[in-house]
């Protein structure tokens, strides 16, 4: 079977066995797979000796559920979590990374449950409650995502990007949004929304290479409020700015409670609903559930769709052309049926 990799900072397509069923796996037919480029990215420009395996996030049919006995052969799920889900032909996924796809959700949409899943654990990290502020700051797929939910949750949201296209986005698809052009805006807008008390969260979902995002989230929050991180930048910033508002600074790992976990991803150990109320798999349903009720829309968020052997030009367009790009699909050319 075919698979994405990079290696020597370069991205390639290379040719690896077909799994073969394993015990408290599936075996998935791969139809299509969404590209995370932040992620992506930064593993393809590690200058890697051995391949490291591109993707995390997809969506196909089942071709041998082996003992996974709550799914049958030809059924449609999507799937997260690498080592075990990447860009490849076939894939074998432990049955906690598997949900199942309604038939009025389509496969492209469903290939993000990943980033589904992301952006909803940074939210429920964020501890919000209905009717409250939250300010989002980066505006990829996943920034669109957390904006999305929060909107459909009822919280107020204010968000801005540098690029204007993804600002643009935003607004088309959430008129109710406050979409801010400039950083230095929004202390202001959030303090103007919320009687100057200031946003009762921030999530930065914006990748940079020192702390001042911390900063101005930490400017921007209220007494006591929450910032989340969820994109990938240096943990730098000013001390006396979290003691004055004794603000919560967290990180946000992933998909959710679970993740890192061989327990409970490789050996299919759940854990009670009682004590993890939201694990990664359950992020994922509730993921697919958005997507069937149509609180949240994927479609207008994909760009382009690119077949398994042209995708190197998706690659490069996130490269070249930033602002014209957003989600990315591989489509693979077996699963035409």
């Amino acid at each position: 079977m075919r698979v994405i990799v990079a290696k020597g900072g370069m991205i390639l397509t290379e040719t690896e066995p077909k799994p073969a069923p394993k015990a408290g796996h599936a075996l998935i037919q791969t139809v299509c797979s969404a590209i995370s480029p932040g992620t992506e990215l930064m593993i393809a420009r590690r200058p890697n000796e051995r391949p490291a395996a591109l993707g995390y996030s997809a969506a196909g049919y089942v071709a041998d559920p082996g003992d996974c006995g709550e799914f049958a052969v030809g059924q449609r799920v999507a799937c997260y979590g690498g080592p075990y889900v990447r860009h490849a032909e076939w894939l074998s996924v432990p049955r906690n990374l598997v949900v199942p796809i309604p038939e009025s959700v389509g496969f492209e949409e469903a290939s993000f449950v990943g980033l589904g899943a992301i952006a909803i654990h940074a939210l429920r990290k964020a501890a919000l409650h209905f009717g409250e502020t939250v300010a989002v700051v980066g505006l990829g797929i996943i920034g669109q995502l957390v904006c999305q939910i929060a909107h459909a949750a009822s919280f107020q949201v204010i968000a801005h990007d540098l690029i204007p296209e993804r600002r643009r986005k935003l607004q088309a698809m959430l008129p109710a949004c406050t979409v801010v052009e400039r950083l230095d805006e929004m202390g202001a807008v959030a303090g103007g929304s919320t009687g100057g008390a200031g946003a009762d969260a921030v999530l930065l979902c914006a990748n940079s290479a020192d702390g001042s995002l911390i900063d101005h989230a930490l400017r921007w929050v209220r007494d006591r409020g929450h910032v989340v991180v969820v994109g990938d930048m240096k943990m730098d910033f000013n001390r006396s700015l979290l003691f004055a508002k004794e603000a919560n600074l967290t990180v946000s790992k992933a998909g959710g409670p679970g993740r890192g976990d061989p327990g409970y991803e490789l050996h299919g150990n759940d854990y009670p609903i009682g004590f993890v109320r939201w694990t990664e798999g359950r992020n994922m349903g509730e993921y697919i559930r958005l997507l069937e009720n149509r609180a949240i829309r994927i479609e207008p968020l994909i760009y382009d769709q690119y077949p398994l052997q042209e995708v190197l030009g998706a690659y490069g367009k996130y490269k070249e052309l930033p602002e014209q790009t957003m989600g990315m699909v591989i489509r693979y050319d077996h699963t035409n049926r």
